[in-house]
């Protein structure tokens, strides 16, 4: 197969064209806020409300609301019984975390179990790339359009909430609204991923591409182009290798980044494994000798 039928094959059929373009949004609008978390230090909790909405997006099916409202709801609600656990109790953080998140998944599962739809409720677990209609694409672009326009309009106040909360309150802002703030538009990145990789892997679309960016660049402003760009160039990749290969999309997605991490984590040339010492190593030959 030649590289021209190996890119224009795929496009012939629209279900394709369709899971491209929610890819691609899911996966820059996922690695934009992936920057903020990997920064902050919220990777667990970004596995614990990516999880945690799975009830609430089975109960709003049930009562026929917008899947992002019963999300968000389960988000916070995740993020306050974290918070209870924590500070009525000796469990420490990552275990408060830990029991919340898996309780409230295993409550979301039990509700698929039990619910009657003419629907394929499993789809919210393990996505369904495949299977987007237009409608749906056009639920996740209004939700990245509403999570990104959020990021972009305070982006200053949340990375300097990210580096330093104390200076930022010291400004005048208020650091408990801008991290409930991004929990909710976190939680809207759930809902919105959910139709690409399922319940399951969002926390890695949500947390690769920044932890990938982070090892590339010192500077947060490039972060935030070097993860939407890998991050949208491995979906396309894992997408196309799914179709030839005969695979689960958006399992392949994610290993794709995966695999680009890995590279990315030993080859850097300041932050790699391999690429640290060999830059040291290019420096000790590049010393003069001394007689």
């Amino acid at each position: 197969m030649s590289l021209t039928e190996f890119l224009i094959e795929p496009l012939d059929y629209d279900f394709m064209v369709r899971a491209l373009i929610t890819c691609v949004i899911t996966a820059v609008v996922c690695a934009v806020l992936s920057c903020w978390l990997v920064l902050i230090g919220w990777s667990l909790m970004g596995d614990a409300v990516s999880h945690a909405v799975l009830p609430g997006v089975v109960l709003a099916y049930i009562v026929g609301a917008p899947f992002a409202v019963g999300a968000v709801v389960f988000g916070f609600l995740a993020v306050a019984l974290i918070g209870v656990v924590r500070s009525t109790s000796r469990v420490k953080e990552d275990a408060a975390i830990g029991i919340v998140f898996t309780t409230l998944f295993a409550f979301g599962l039990v509700l698929v179990s039990v619910t009657p739809s003419q629907t394929d409720l499993n789809h919210i677990i393990f996505g369904n790339l495949l299977g987007v209609s237009r409608g749906e694409l056009l639920q996740v672009a209004v939700l990245a359009v509403i999570v990104l326009a959020a990021l972009v309009l305070k982006r200053r106040d949340f990375t300097l909430y990210a580096f330093d909360p104390t200076h930022a309150h010291a400004l005048g802002l208020r650091p408990r609204i801008l991290g409930a703030a991004l929990l909710a538009l976190l939680a809207l990145t759930a809902v919105l991923a959910l139709q690409a990789v399922g319940v399951i892997l969002v926390v890695a679309m949500l947390i690769i591409p920044g932890a990938t960016a982070y090892l590339l660049t010192d500077r947060f402003g490039r972060m935030l182009l070097i993860a939407p760009t890998v991050s949208a160039t491995c979906s396309v990749l894992g997408l196309y290798l799914s179709y030839h290969l005969d695979t689960a999309p958006g399992a392949m997605v994610v290993l794709v980044q995966g695999a680009v991490f890995t590279l990315v984590y030993l080859f850097a040339p300041r932050q790699g494994v391999i690429g640290k010492r060999l830059t040291a190593s290019r420096r000790r030959t590049a010393l003069p000798v001394k007689a």
